[in-house]
């Protein structure tokens, strides 16, 4: 049996999924598409070497991401650095991607 069209509807053309979909996804409190995958890749340029070694992004949820360290020292460090690094991932993806950052401690696993 060939497809055919709803009554009605043999005008109207398909929509794009893409915008129903973000505006979901938002309600969700995820970030926009691409968003998380491209602030973990920049992560070292946003922060440095040296603390990228030390500390990972973890997750991005309303706003908020989260960063995984090793010990306190490391929390204490990023927690002072929050301010600057909300500014430059603001720079670099936009203002309301990352409004604040909060540090876990997560020791490494042996």
């Amino acid at each position: 049996m060939p497809w055919e069209p709803l009554p009605g509807d043999a005008e109207r053309e398909p929509a794009a999924l893409d915008a129903p979909l973000q505006r979901l996804l938002r309600g969700l409190g995820a970030p926009k598409p691409g968003t998380m995958q491209s602030v973990f890749d920049a992560w070292p340029d946003l922060v440095g070497e040296q603390i990228a070694a030390h500390a990972r992004p973890a997750g991005l949820r309303d706003g908020v991401l989260t960063v995984a360290v090793p010990d306190p020292a490391w929390a204490t460090q990023l927690r002072f650095l929050e301010a600057d690094l909300v500014r430059r991932i603001a720079d670099a993806f936009g203002p309301d991607e990352v409004t604040r950052v909060e540090v876990r401690v997560r020791p490494a696993r042996r």
